[in-house]
């Protein structure tokens, strides 16, 4: 140890990236594996997506509390333990018999993937020198941000070669090598401090009804037409008195489970915010490309994979070089760059059509993974550069779950424009198709004589296909416009950033009040 400091500190900083790397691939490599899933245990599309949604509701339930579990039982016990029961949740998931069992396998790597997130920041942060924070969180940053990157094209290509209990098999030497390490390397700082007192399992209560609900709201909530599905009701309602019981139980009990007093600091306050707005038009965006690409233009999972696969060498080249530059460049004037390189990826996509080319996706998400590193790095530096360290472990346990919500928002919206907007243009453009229209009529021309005459089919037949060919196109256009849509709402998601980044600190070198 050299001035408090570990001397190892990369190692540690790779030690800790790899339970990060784990959980964030874990979060969305399953996704394209589901039909896979779904044809093994001959369940309904509504009974496999438990296997996602059951996922984050433990992820979320779980992130807020964090700190104060590591405080307990010491950090390096606990993140061996979420290690440990990652990996054995990991080999039950693939080993899985039945459905419900799957299920259970991922509350449990939910609820240890979960944990692991927070606490490899906060092993990050109290390992590197404070004017080195930059180069932890650009370290930490290249699990976070390349994880969602990386696993639909993992898991596309693992299913497709091996099937899809791999994708969970695959956790198991990754978590073994962790666990090594982490005995190896990680150690609790000595202002790591047991809390005193009783459990305040009211609040723990209020954490798990409160999030877990409205993490059920957020992603069942488009598949049940929202407030038109009692189900959807209670579960919202349930998650709008947890989290307000919550709040009010933070700020009254005498040894509260989470401090919210946090939020008092501007700076930690506004990266949370920011860092919603960046998980909200990150997994937005992450979500629809891919899917705009093989719904719309018939690219196969490999493909639409690789559309977004540069943007992530772009992050790890931009995360490098964003994490030198703090504490010599003012952290606001980074971020505005990562939002307007954001802005100009998100609004390129406007421009999206059937004619769309590969390359043109392609720079969009180079634009977007650069603008990404500038984001991610300075505001992860700037949200704990003013707090204590004692206050670390419970920062970041919060930090985390305004980045999940923020996605889970962000691809909620996604989704609910996509299918709402997608019937009203398709509306709006049916009243144009009318047998007056001259553009009309020459269309079904043009069908009726360039396209069935050879198949010797009567009139009135060629004339039903012709429409039903018009129709499909006109379904086609209803859907990209949809799509475009959406990206106009990243990108506002994305333009909302530049006035909280005013509120950041803008030098992440000074000490906070009261640290030694």
């Amino acid at each position: 140890m050299a001035n408090g400091l570990p001397t190892n500190r990369y190692l540690i900083a790779f030690t800790s990236m790899l339970g990060t790397l784990m959980e964030v691939v874990d979060t969305s490599v399953a996704n394209v594996s589901l039909p896979h899933m779904q044809g093994t245990f001959s369940a309904g599309v509504d009974e496999i997506t438990w296997v996602i949604t059951s996922y984050l509701v433990a992820n979320a339930v779980i992130l807020p509390i964090t700190g104060w579990i590591a405080n307990y039982f010491g950090r390096k016990k606990f993140y061996l333990a979420c290690l440990t029961l990652f990996t054995l949740a990991s080999l039950g998931s693939g080993a899985a018999p039945s459905l419900a069992f799957l299920v259970a396998m991922r509350v449990l790597q939910g609820f240890a993937g979960g944990a692991m997130v927070p606490m490899s920041q906060a092993i990050l942060l109290d390992a590197f020198p404070r004017e080195e924070r930059g180069k932890a969180m650009a370290l930490f940053g290249v699990g976070v941000v390349f994880g969602p990157i990386i696993g639909p094209t993992l898991g596309g290509w693992i299913t497709d070669n091996w099937g899809w209990p791999w994708v969970f098999y695959i956790n198991i030497p990754l978590g073994i090598l962790g666990i090594l390490l982490g005995m190896m390397f990680v150690t609790d700082p000595p202002h790591l401090k047991r809390p005193e007192g009783r459990v305040d399992f009211l609040s723990f209560i209020f954490i798990v009804i409160g999030l877990g609900s409205l993490e059920v709201t957020l992603n069942r909530g488009q598949r049940f037409d929202w407030f038109n599905s009692n189900f959807i009701k209670i579960f919202a309602l349930a998650a709008v008195a947890g989290v307000a019981l919550f709040i009010w139980r933070s700020f009254t009990a005498e040894r509260p489970l989470v401090n919210l007093r946090l939020f008092r600091n501007r700076s930690f306050a506004s990266a949370t915010v920011l860092m919603f707005l960046v998980g909200f038009g990150l997994f937005g965006s992450f979500t629809m490309l891919p899917l705009f690409a093989q719904t719309m233009l018939n690219y196969t999972a490999t493909w639409a994979g690789l559309v977004i696969s540069p943007g992530g060498i772009a992050s790890l080249i931009a995360m490098g070089l964003v994490g030198a530059l703090i504490g010599k460049v003012d952290t606001r004037f980074l971020v505005l760059i990562g939002a307007g390189l954001n802005i100009a990826a998100i609004w390129l996509l406007q421009s999206v059509d059937l004619h769309v080319s590969f390359t043109y996706m392609m720079i969009s998400r180079l634009l977007q993974g650069f603008g990404l590193g500038f984001l991610f790095v300075p505001i992860s530096t700037a949200a704990f550069s003013h707090l204590p360290p004692e206050q670390i472990g419970n920062a970041t346990g919060l930090f985390n779950l305004f980045r999940n919500e923020g996605g889970s928002v962000g691809i909620a919206m996604s989704t609910t424009v996509l299918a709402r907007h997608a019937q009203v243009h398709q509306a709006n453009l049916a009243d144009h198709v009318n047998a007056f229209n001259p553009i009309v009529q020459q269309r079904l021309a043009g069908a009726a004589n360039g396209l069935f005459p050879t198949a010797g089919l009567d009139p009135v037949t060629t004339k039903e296909l012709s429409l039903r060919l018009m129709y499909g196109q006109m379904q086609q256009q209803a859907v990209v416009m949809s799509y475009v849509d959406v990206f106009w709402m990243l990108t506002v998601a994305f333009v909302l950033i530049v006035p909280f980044v005013f509120l950041l600190s803008g030098d992440t070198g000074k000490a906070p009040i009261g640290a030694h």
